[in-house]
């Protein structure tokens, strides 16, 4: 099941989740995420915990004070690499799906993903795609033109 079906939250923190310049860190067992759109990031960041793939909890205030998941919660749901980082225990993964180099500069580098940036994948109906949740698409659908992202 993806992780937005478990989760409650209005249409306006989906909506934020998605244009917000949210910016991730992985920590052991969650993701710290800092909210670019702000004139001062430092401030507005916030460890959402994330438990057997799925964002349970966040420090924000709004994740207390509200019914239904913040925006931050909802942010780290609709990025299945993320989620999938979190869950690697054996390798871990950047941002975007690649493996994150081991040598001292530690950069993410996607050289082992299964196609590359020029590349386009088997056709494949968006309605087809199991990493799309319906208003939220998948990265790569978005990538080669399978879906566009909602306005």
């Amino acid at each position: 099941m993806h992780p937005l079906e478990q989760l409650e939250f209005p249409t306006r923190v989906a909506k934020r989740a998605q244009y917000e310049a949210f910016e991730f860190t992985l920590t052991d067992g969650g993701v710290v995420v800092r909210n670019g759109s702000h004139p001062d990031p430092s401030e507005h960041e916030y460890r959402v915990d994330v438990d057997e793939g799925l964002p349970t909890t966040c420090e924000c205030p709004a994740d207390d004070q509200y019914e239904g998941a913040c925006k931050h919660r909802v942010a780290v749901a609709i990025r299945r690499p993320l989620l999938d980082a979190v869950a690697a225990t054996n390798r871990p993964l950047a941002a975007d799906g690649g493996s994150v180099d081991s040598s001292p500069t530690g950069s993410a580098r996607s050289d082992d993903r299964s196609h590359t940036d020029d590349e386009v994948g088997p056709p494949v109906e968006a309605s087809d795609c199991t990493d799309c949740f319906d208003e939220f698409p998948c990265w790569e659908c978005v990538r080669t033109g399978r879906k566009e992202l909602p306005e």
